[in-house]
């Protein structure tokens, strides 16, 4: 039914169903749920799960996608259940939100439900009863120790992003599912950067759904998609609310997400340029398994402030790919150099820059100082405003904000090389720092 919808058909179905048949199919969700609604076989390392984690933006069915799985335990509908679960856990923020959402709410159980059988919302007792005897008990994030000693065979958890204590809620939760043969959890919720939810989607007993804000536009006004994909798209905000994306961020990070928020220009925004380079922090090696080439391309105006203009960092790519993109970039952009650093292959790596395109300026460097040394004069420009992005650059900003100590000194958390980081430092260093920095009026 989701098919026929997407293709405009769904009026002209449903006027050929008997009212029965129209209740019935409204009722099987099944129908009209997207891939990432429905229930996961397995976890993310092939393992049966025991926490399901919705990651999503505002308005891409995460509620529904919850109460929806409540109704199926409940019921022991299958792919959810086999049979029905006996005690049911609906954790939110407040219990206002659980009240109010979860359960009150357009998308939440007692809407989800055919009349025959919804379960009756015991407002006093915060309790939901189903005709079958099962019973949700709603509990609020504020209270953690409201959840010992009850006991569940499954668990609704909404917008765990957004607990204040999270840790000790779950925590408590985790005692209480000691129900039935396999306890289950579902977390809906949009991403943040909390610990807890990061080692959710760390553990391997996790499966994860993602679904961006424009998976449910079917379902959502025109103007709410238009008016705030406008505004915030291509944002921190827009990234995290609208992408459902997990955006990572180190409290030991040279830079934050705020920082660089705070630099963002428009991509029609940049003024005119001085000079302009390419740089290059090239791969250790050619192999399939090396490092990327980091490419970052740069200008710098009159007023001595660096712009961002585009990451075109290659994954896994030979020489003759990364020379033959550095030299496009050099051309497209009317560079004033490529800035290549030598460290790895030297003379080679001028070499492969010039076959490309003889008539390349190149400026090699060489670094006689660790990662971060270098980079902590380019992290203080942009503390001082001097350094601006002309658009998102999703990749390069992530890294930037995941560069901190780790046990090999300074790096990224995941102990892979900061190539676009890199080939930024020697493009901000080329233009505002170095010993070559000096701005010339470029020919028109």
């Amino acid at each position: 039914m989701l098919d026929c919808a997407k293709a405009g058909e769904e009026k002209r179905v449903i006027a050929s169903l008997s009212e029965r048949e129209i209740e019935f199919m409204l009722a099987d969700w099944m129908s009209w749920a997207r891939p990432d609604q429905c229930p996961p076989g397995m976890s993310q390392a092939g393992l049966p799960w025991t926490v399901w984690l919705v990651l999503g933006g505002r308005g891409a069915g995460k509620t529904r996608t919850g109460a929806e799985w409540v109704r199926g335990m409940a019921l022991g509908l299958p792919p959810f259940a086999h049979r029905p679960a006996g005690r049911i856990a609906l954790v939110g923020e407040t219990q206002a939100d659980v009240r109010d959402v979860m359960i009150e709410g357009v998308s939440g159980l007692l809407s989800v439900h055919r009349r025959d059988e919804r379960p009756v919302w015991q407002a006093s007792r915060r309790r939901l009863e189903w005709p079958n005897g099962t019973i949700a008990q709603a509990f609020s994030a504020e209270d953690p120790d409201s959840l010992r000693g009850p006991q569940f065979d499954a668990a609704w958890l909404d917008e765990l992003g957004k607990w204040r204590r999270a840790e000790e809620t779950f925590d408590m939760l985790q005692f209480g599912l000691r129900l039935g043969a396999q306890p289950r959890q579902t977390v809906t919720t949009t991403p943040r950067p909390v610990p807890l939810l990061k080692r959710l989607m760390e553990d391997p007993a996790t499966a994860i759904s993602r679904a961006a804000t424009r998976a449910n536009a079917f379902h959502l006004a025109p103007s709410f998609l238009d008016a705030v994909v406008k505004r915030y798209a291509g944002t921190r905000l827009g990234r995290q609310e609208l992408e459902g994306e997990w955006l990572d961020e180190r409290n030991d990070a040279l830079w934050s997400r705020a920082a660089i928020e705070a630099c963002r220009i428009g991509s029609g925004a940049t003024p005119p340029l001085q000079r302009l380079v390419v740089a290059i922090d090239p791969p250790a090696s050619s192999s399939r398994n090396s490092d990327s080439c980091g490419l970052i391309v740069a200008g710098i105006d009159a007023n001595r402030t660096v712009h961002v203009l585009e990451d075109a960092t290659l994954s896994q790519a030979r020489p003759h790919v990364w020379a033959g993109k550095a030299a496009a970039l050099y051309r497209d952009y009317e560079a004033d150099a490529v800035v290549i650093e030598t460290n790895q292959g030297g003379e080679m790596a001028e070499a492969v820059l010039r076959e490309a395109d003889p008539g390349l300026s190149v400026l090699p460097v060489r670094a006689t100082r660790g990662k971060m040394l270098r980079a902590e004069p380019v992290a203080l420009l942009y503390e001082q405003g001097r350094v601006k992005h002309a658009g998102l650059f999703r990749e390069l900003e992530d890294e930037m904000c995941d560069f901190g100590p780790n046990q090999d000194g300074w790096g990224l958390s995941n102990g892979h090389s900061p190539d676009r980081l890199d080939a930024l430092v020697w493009a901000v260093t080329a233009l505002a720092l170095g010993p070559k920095a000096a701005p010339r009026v470029r020919r028109l």
